[in-house]
């Protein structure tokens, strides 16, 4: 594999960069605007980007019920875990948190990416390490090419960058077709989810429109995709708390789409259950 990886940082993958900065002007101003409905929100101004000036605006004068210790510099928590637990607490937080999210992006990929293009190559070269993640996955840095953004649409716009080198070559995605889904469906011996992969059907679209009770050919792309989370989040175990930050709701809409999910895939739900109890018996 050292061959083939070595071939790949060689050959680089094309960037438009012309692109990323246009839409480095794009995430400035929306940034600017959730700067200013922050501060119309909060009444005051200040730092968003300083932990202490945020702590202490949201917990001293918002007076938002904090909970919980403070950190060893006796400052208020303000990390993202900190924040999306008290997100349903004041809508001033989930502002706080997209503000976050936008300036991550645009310093992290939109105008981090341009930057590193090869001036030769006129593509960039990431590095792809064999040995060096824990769990034995291949990974990738400087820059990290295996965690460009998806989840959201401004995220998503950061994708459209990528572009082959000219007209004779393309991109090509590969992957496998849901082997953990499969596997459970064939475990569990769940009718629905066996039904749908017998027929041929998305699995993600089916349980989306299973979920959301709409047609399998209404489902559109934000379901799906809220839909992939909840297959995979709930087969690993995941819970209401667990899944509402991810998606990005409230706990209670999570735990009830959890429950209509189990609703649909009722035969998991019993494998899930008699997992449980056979190792209680075994344990005991």
């Amino acid at each position: 594999m050292v061959y083939v990886l070595a071939d790949m940082e060689y050959q680089g993958i094309n960037i438009n960069a012309d692109f990323l900065n246009e839409y480095s002007k794009v995430l400035t101003q929306q940034i600017l605007s959730l700067q200013d409905k922050i501060y119309q929100i909060a009444g005051n101004s200040f730092n968003i980007d300083s932990p202490k000036q945020v702590g202490e605006i949201l917990f001293d004068t918002m007076k938002i019920p904090y909970g919980g210790a403070k950190t060893k510099t006796g400052q208020y928590s303000t990390s993202e875990d900190k924040l999306a637990e008290l997100a349903e607490e004041h809508p001033i937080i989930g502002e706080i948190l997209n503000y976050r999210g936008l300036m991550k992006l645009k310093s992290t990929y939109v105008d981090a990416l341009p930057k590193m293009i090869n001036t030769k190559t006129g593509r960039v070269h990431s590095s792809f390490n064999q040995a060096l993640v824990a769990t034995g996955r291949l990974s990738s840095n400087n820059p990290n090419l295996q965690n460009i953004p998806i989840k959201t649409e401004e995220g998503r716009q950061v994708r459209k960058a990528f572009v082959p080198r000219d007209a004779h070559h393309l991109l090509m995605a590969a992957d496998y077709s849901q082997i953990e889904l499969r596997l459970v469906a064939e475990i569990s011996q769940d009718e629905a989810m066996l039904e749908a992969f017998q027929s041929g059907q998305d699995i993600h679209r089916a349980t989306a429109a299973k979920v959301y009770e709409v047609p399998y050919e209404a489902v559109n792309a934000d379901q799906r995709r809220a839909a992939k989370t909840i297959n995979f989040a709930i087969i690993y175990g995941a819970g209401a708390h667990n899944i509402g930050k991810q998606l990005g709701i409230k706990r209670t809409e999570a735990a009830q789409l959890i429950d209509q999910y189990f609703r649909q895939y009722h035969g998991l739900r019993k494998y899930m259950d008699d997992s449980v109890e056979l190792a209680k018996n075994k344990a005991t």
